[in-house]
């Protein structure tokens, strides 16, 4: 959606012009359809202004006044020589992360290491960058790529589609069954420069993976832009989890794209999580679009200092009896401030359908605000829809329960914010990266308590 009364201006293009995408193409030798698709995104991109307030979707996020697209030079191509050259913060969260069935890792615009072992590849299971998936498997690639997400999602989506490098392809045949999550790193090394991943997961029928993506970077001193997007799609009875850790460093603008597509009786879950950056943005979709198909998507954002976090949400149901189910949860502190934008739709075709949305926001200073609008238009007459939402300080009776019994006012708030996030966490069905995930909300909240 674009603001056509708004001038295009060369700062809304920057460093990201035509020659540039065809430099790009020309130098990874891609193949025609592909460099087409780049060609066109590139053109909606260039045709679309940035985002302005008096846009619905952006009204609470000034990306005029946050962003500078003529600020950015790409980011490096070179990469690490091998995995002991990886930057250390990012070997160390390697390091301490739990059980992976595979990994890879994408530093700034390469990916630099990829693991797979042979059982799994043996089973028809292909995991690489999407730029050599789209090479090696291009009947795969171009039947998914660009279906879920199209330039036409936005100006950011449209320059994702037009730039994006290294990317993660993920493929699990039919009946093929991996519980084991496979892991994927993105990594910022330096500031002033933009870094632009993708992630494509294909599960075909009966199939069931999980996925752990982690964005990170250390605090930069100069700041650094990450357009992020991702396309998941459950064919028929097939299974996928998702999970996103955004834990960039200070002075990282993150601007995500992501869809999600559910078949029949398929099955996905979703968790985002938003811990870092100074500014996230994530405008993710869900699409039910077979009977019996059904989404969870589960999101918790702790934000501190002066930090911003805008999520999109849209529930589509385009099916019969079919089902989703949201729940937002977010603790704001210091100067810290949340967006949450949800829609629930259902088409006139989608009767039965079961859907629920909730976004619950805790207040932890006078400085923090949240803004929630949750929203619902249906267009079926047999359906089961409902929407809540909740911005509220702490529980008084919750702190005083727990300063009767010895534990200190500010460990004390900790726990009841802590505890705050347990029904989210409860709900993703992966014990071993909940465990992180709660390690990490811990750390998180340490400087609170």
């Amino acid at each position: 959606m674009s603001d056509t009364s708004t001038a295009i201006t060369p700062a809304d293009v920057g460093l990201f012009t035509r020659d540039q995408v065809e430099i790009l193409t020309a130098r990874k030798l891609e193949a025609d359809w592909l460099r087409d698709g780049r060609m066109h995104a590139h053109a909606v991109f260039a045709a679309t202004p940035l985002p302005t307030t008096r846009l619905e979707d952006w009204r609470y996020t000034d990306i005029k006044k946050l962003l500078k697209l003529d600020a950015f030079s790409f980011a490096d191509e070179r990469g690490p020589a091998d995995a002991a050259a990886l930057p250390a913060g990012l070997r160390a969260r390697m390091d301490e992360a739990g059980e992976s069935s595979a990994r890879m890792v994408q530093v700034d615009a390469s990916v630099v290491l990829r693991e797979l072992p042979e059982s799994l590849a043996a089973q028809g299971v292909i995991f690489s960058s999407l730029e050599a998936a789209a090479r090696e498997h291009p009947e795969l690639v171009q039947k998914h790529f660009g279906t879920a997400i199209t330039p036409d999602d936005g100006k950011f989506a449209a320059l994702s589609s037009a730039f994006w490098t290294g990317g993660a392809f993920l493929y699990v045949p039919k009946d093929v069954q991996v519980e084991v999550p496979f892991r994927v790193y993105r990594w910022i090394s330096e500031g002033g420069t933009a870094a632009l991943g993708r992630v494509l997961v294909v599960a075909e029928q009966g199939a069931r993976v999980a996925v752990v993506e982690e964005l990170g970077s250390d605090d930069l001193g100069k700041t650094a832009l990450s357009v992020g997007a991702a396309e998941i799609f459950a064919d028929e009875g097939a299974v996928v989890i998702y999970t996103q850790v955004q834990r960039y460093g200070r002075g990282v603008v993150h601007l995500a794209t992501d869809r999600l597509v559910a078949g029949r009786d398929a099955k996905i879950t979703t968790l985002y999580t938003t811990f870092g950056g100074d500014v996230s943005r994530a405008d993710v979709q869900c699409r039910m679009q077979a009977p019996g198909s059904h989404v969870d998507m589960l999101g918790l954002y702790i934000a501190d200092g002066t930090q911003h976090f805008d999520n999109q949400t849209l529930q589509d149901h385009l099916a019969p009896h079919a089902s989703s189910n949201l729940l937002f949860k977010g603790a704001l502190n210091d100067k810290g401030r949340s967006v949450f934008r949800g829609l629930i739709r259902v088409h006139p075709r989608a009767q039965r359908t079961d859907a629920y949305q909730t976004n619950r926001n805790l207040i932890l200073s006078d400085g923090a605000r949240a803004d929630s609008l949750p929203n619902l238009e249906i267009q079926a007459d047999d359906v089961r829809c409902s929407h809540a939402a909740t911005v509220g300080q702490l529980d008084e009776e919750e702190v005083f329960y727990l300063l009767s019994r010895g534990i200190p006012k500010k460990e004390a708030v900790r726990l009841v914010v802590f505890g705050f996030f347990g029904e989210v966490l409860e709900q993703l069905p992966l014990e071993g990266v909940k465990q992180e995930l709660l390690r990490v909300v811990e750390r998180k909240l340490a400087p609170q308590g």
